[in-house]
């Protein structure tokens, strides 16, 4: 790979430049990042993944919490899972909603804890 071929390098060091960008990751893998990013700017599905990381919640559960209709709050829970974030569980005719893994716990924490210093 011919790092800048083509045009003017303003590089000082040409071997760090390719050494760096060998240890990047996949397009693909930026590119679903950058929608996971998009999908978590948003402050009410921010605040329902707050709330799911202290408990179990069902809809009319987070709609209480996060102070949007049950509609609203399906709506999230839907991009939230199409990006499987959230994952559901079904306990009778209720689905209970939980954070899929625990590295969406801890990119909220770490955003918090960066916005909070």
């Amino acid at each position: 790979m011919d790092i800048g071929a083509g045009r003017e390098s303003r590089n000082a060091d040409k071997n760090k430049v390719t050494r760096v960008a060998g240890t990047l990751e996949a397009a693909g893998v930026i590119r679903r990042t950058a929608e996971l990013f998009r999908v978590l700017s948003d402050p009410t599905r921010l605040k329902i993944i707050n709330a799911l990381s202290r408990a179990e919640l069902c809809v009319g559960d987070l709609a209480s919490i996060v102070g949007v209709s049950d509609s609203a709050v399906s709506h999230q829970l839907r991009v939230l899972r199409n990006m499987k974030v959230v994952e559901k569980r079904r306990e009778g005719k209720l689905a209970i909603y939980s954070l899929k893994d625990k590295h969406i716990k801890r990119i909220l924490e770490q955003s918090l804890g960066h916005v909070k210093e």
